[in-house]
């Protein structure tokens, strides 16, 4: 009789202590809410540590990584239209014409 009041109790205690000590509200912080990035770059730009940025703005690490891996992409877009408009404004009007008169022409053929 003692040895199942003693095995209860034990249960019991590791119940509770494994319920106080997850707390579900933490590991989903962040659940619905929209991140704002440009607060995240905003940070990363002043010069601060991933974790340190996920603490100030109360937002998960893998966020901070989230909006610098969309920054990231953004930027890169933007750098291959640029590059792609200037190398068509930088050849000639001659040039171009020549090369479009050539992939027209049945001699190429």
């Amino acid at each position: 009789m003692i040895r199942k009041l003693a095995l209860g109790m034990a249960g019991l205690s590791l119940t509770a202590a494994v319920g106080i000590g997850f707390n579900p509200t933490s590991a989903f912080a962040t659940a619905g809410k929209r991140v704002e990035c440009d607060k995240v770059m905003a940070e990363v730009q002043a010069g601060k540590k991933t974790k340190d940025i996920a603490a100030d703005l109360k937002i998960s690490t893998s966020s901070v990584y989230k909006c610098k891996k969309k920054a990231a992409g953004a930027a890169s877009a933007s750098a291959s239209k640029k590059v792609a408009g200037s190398q068509a404004a930088a050849m000639s009007p001659a040039a171009a014409a020549t090369s479009t008169a050539a992939a027209a022409s049945p001699a190429g053929k």
